[in-house]
């Protein structure tokens, strides 16, 4: 990833874009010269993923992006051993909508999510639920919005947590630019590793609203069939047997749409209602705060 962001800082020159991979290339990609994207959290470092490889590691501890799309709902899944991120495996549990075991996981815990002794406090180690919650989104680079989607993963503590110390969650995140009207995937983010948590932990920020022209083409770059893909969550079967994909669309953050992570129930005595300002302001206090 580092080398990624580095020679190509300001962006990949137009000329080189409109150029279609060469024969040379494809014979290095192989399968036609496509390849499938992913940045990978492992050990709080953003990793580039080409086609089940890692190829770089950034030495950055922030990385500036723009969400284009994210799946519909939080998903689960359930190992049977420890999760190892180093070992290819799936998962034997798993539901992509979050409410019940995919019909191709091959040792469901429980005819649904909810009741599932796999997601009760205490069932894995270190008192945590042994099913875990994960979301996936699929974002482009800033400095490249024409480029390629990546697929990233973010696990439970970068979706649910409510603002704590101006540290903002996914949901925390998208909460705050609807509360001034604007959509996650019109403003430039910044995802950066937090610093006082033990396991890979992002919190989100908003770096600059985008341009009517950027919009337009991060729109288009939902839509398309590497975002859709990079949302699309399925694994292989114990045959060898994968899931189909079901096509997703944009969706809204800051709707009721997934299920509630449990949690306590904390008094609202000391809560405050949001005071409005403009979201420029607020982006540019925000800079001036590091």
């Amino acid at each position: 990833m580092a080398t990624e962001i580095e020679l190509f800082k300001s962006g990949i020159p137009a000329h080189l874009k409109t150029r279609p991979r060469n024969d040379i290339t494809k014979s290095l990609l192989g399968s036609g010269g496509s390849s499938s994207k992913r940045i990978s959290l492992r050990g709080s470092v953003f990793r580039m993923v080409v086609n089940g490889e890692e190829l770089v590691a950034s030495d950055e501890r922030a990385m500036k992006v723009v969400i284009v799309n994210i799946a519909p709902k939080v998903s689960r899944s359930f190992y049977s051993d420890d999760y190892d991120s180093t070992v290819k495996a799936a998962p034997v549990c798993w539901s992509a909508l979050g409410d019940r075991p995919d019909p191709l996981s091959s040792d469901p815990q429980h005819s649904a999510c909810v009741g599932c002794p796999k997601n009760i406090k205490g069932s894995g180690s270190k008192n945590t639920v042994a099913c875990k919650f994960q979301r996936k989104i699929a974002v482009v680079l800033e400095n490249d919005l024409e480029g390629d989607v990546f697929e990233l993963q973010l696990p439970s503590k970068s979706i649910f947590p409510k603002a704590e110390d101006g540290k903002l969650s996914l949901n925390a995140y998208a909460s705050f630019l609807d509360g001034f009207g604007v959509n996650i995937t019109d403003v430039v983010t910044e995802m950066r590793f937090d610093k006082d948590s033990s396991t890979p932990k992002l919190i989100f920020k908003g770096v600059r609203p985008l341009s009517v022209e950027e919009i337009e083409t991060c729109s288009a770059k939902g839509q398309s069939p590497a975002a859709i893909a990079a949302i699309t969550t399925s694994y292989s079967a114990s045959k060898g047997a994968v899931a189909p994909a079901a096509p997703a669309k944009l969706v809204d953050l800051t709707k009721d749409e997934a299920p509630a992570e449990p949690k306590r129930r904390e008094s609202k005595k000391d809560e405050q209602p949001p005071v409005k300002k403009e979201l420029a302001d607020v982006l540019a206090a925000w800079d001036d705060e590091e």
